[in-house]
């Protein structure tokens, strides 16, 4: 078995998907990629059984069809110091000895038998199918990864709800401290279905996708999923349950409404919770007219700090404590120029939402508030 390759191109596509490698599997020959060849088509493989990505490389000169396993670290450490040149690759059928031969000298490895790696999982006949602009999943995954769960206890908090409905696409995830909501309006999939994506393959998506400008198709059934974009394919275990009625917790009614710059409230806020208990992070927000006072205190260290900003409110006077570190997490995350935040008590999750949205698109996010100690 013989091909040609560029090194830069076989190094680019090798580094996305070797972040699907775990650094501890349960097989060993899961810290291997899976190459075959199929005509002037390389297909590379990596997996950690729950979730598994594949890449597609054309090459030149290609003789032979076959396929064979190489240590993902072995191989990709020195690729990374070639310049870009031609590869060529020879592979000894009966032992599977390796020999890459470039400019300037070569590489001899070991190969493994490839009909040991461990294939995705086939989806049912009954699998649903969704297509979605590459930029528009990126969108949705980028706006609710960050509020996804680690719960040990509750594993369905641990990923991003897909609920799709014929006219829409609702993007949800949640810690129970906070949840984001991202309808896209633009996605028509004439189906009604959700599934659960766990943080992984979102997190491998979110890396993938700002370079994909096509349509990307998602085939689900009930266990599992895959994504197809352009060079890439992304199949993985999905988390199984319902997720809960996320719009049964939104408060309908918050009487009280803050409009106010986002650059301006993140970096007041930073300058605040420099003073705060770090271990809570708590700063306290007190509105009157069309001020708001930010302050915090650590007793332990005798510190402090207030800051009073002009605002756009419209409500009765009342006080709110946070957490900064996810208030400014809520904040960064939101696109638009100005946010507004609607309130109802102190003991109620604030509603906060991009000042407009764009065209087609509907941003919630919830925060719950933290116990004043007064």
């Amino acid at each position: 078995m013989k091909f040609i390759v560029s090194s830069t191109a076989l190094l680019s596509h090798l580094q996305i998907i070797s972040r699907v490698i775990n650094s501890k599997n349960s097989m060993a020959i899961l810290e291997n990629f899976l190459f075959e060849l199929k005509g002037n088509n390389l297909v590379v493989t990596a997996s950690d059984q729950e979730t598994t990505m594949t890449t597609t490389i054309e090459v030149i000169e290609a003789e032979g069809e076959g396929c064979f396993a190489v240590s993902a670290k072995i191989l990709l450490d020195p690729l990374k110091e070639l310049p870009e040149q031609p590869l060529a690759f020879e592979i000894n059928d009966d032992n599977l000895e390796i020999f890459i031969n470039y400019q300037n000298g070569h590489f001899n490895l070991m190969g493994v038998n490839g009909s040991e790696y461990p294939q995705a999982r086939p989806l049912s006949e009954a699998a649903a199918t969704v297509t979605m602009p590459a930029e528009r999943l990126l969108k949705g995954i980028a706006y609710t990864l960050f509020a996804t769960a680690d719960d040990t206890y509750r594993p369905i908090m641990n990923g991003i709800n897909f609920d799709i409905f014929p006219d829409n696409v609702a993007f949800v995830a949640s810690d129970i401290h906070k949840l984001v909501r991202f309808r896209d309006l633009s996605i028509q999939s004439g189906i009604r279905a959700s599934f659960i994506l766990p943080k992984k393959p979102a997190t491998l998506l979110k890396a993938i996708l700002p370079k994909e400008s096509g349509d990307v198709t998602v085939l689900f059934d009930e266990k599992s999923a895959r994504f197809t974009l352009s060079n890439f394919v992304l199949t993985c275990r999905l988390i199984e349950g319902n997720y809960p009625n996320y719009n049964s917790v939104i408060p309908q009614n918050s009487p009280n409404v803050l409009t106010i710059d986002r650059a301006l409230f993140v970096n007041v806020l930073r300058r605040v919770s420099v003073f705060s208990d770090q271990a809570l992070g708590l700063i306290e927000l007190a509105f009157d007219d069309h001020h708001m006072v930010v302050s915090t205190q650590n007793i332990d260290y005798s510190i402090s700090a207030t800051e009073t900003v002009d605002c756009n409110y419209a409500g009765t006077p009342f006080t709110i404590g946070f957490n900064a570190p996810k208030l400014i997490e809520v904040f960064n995350t939101i696109q638009s120029d100005e946010v507004t935040v609607a309130l109802s008590d102190a003991s109620r999750a604030g509603v906060i939402c991009p000042l407009e949205n764009d065209e087609n698109e509907e941003l919630l996010m919830l925060l719950m508030p933290m116990l004043l100690n007064k």
